[in-house]
């Protein structure tokens, strides 16, 4: 079994480290509330394709992620309730957009999966 053992705890590092993170406290729930709603293969493709479109309405989003409307609105409910996405009705079409406080968040990983992907030859 492997110990921590240690001669001097640095205790000025451990204040600050428990400072930082006391003061992150709101930002981590946020982070990690977002991350768990994104964890879902189908909720982050929807959210690619929001960010990269700016906005669609769940048929669009059907016929992209071939599935039915029911799941995909079950989907966007789930990114709504967790205040990721806003929705604009115009007629009787509802059209829905990441909200740009989330974006901000969300962008490193989106940036990550537009990359190329290189083959090893």
């Amino acid at each position: 079994m492997n110990t921590c053992k240690r001669i001097f705890a640095d205790q000025g590092q451990i204040n600050n480290c428990k400072e930082l993170l006391n003061g992150s406290d709101g930002l981590f729930s946020d982070l990690s509330g977002l991350l768990a709603l994104a964890g879902n293969e189908v909720r982050l493709k929807i959210l690619f394709m929001l960010n990269r479109e700016g906005e669609l309405c769940p048929c669009d989003l059907s016929d992209i992620l071939e599935m039915t409307i029911p799941a995909i609105s079950q989907h966007l409910r789930k990114l709504k309730d967790g205040n990721m996405v806003h929705q604009r009705k115009s007629g009787q079409t509802i059209f829905y957009s990441i909200k740009g406080s989330q974006l901000g968040l969300l962008q490193p990983f989106f940036d990550q999966l537009q990359k190329p992907i290189s083959i090893q030859i």
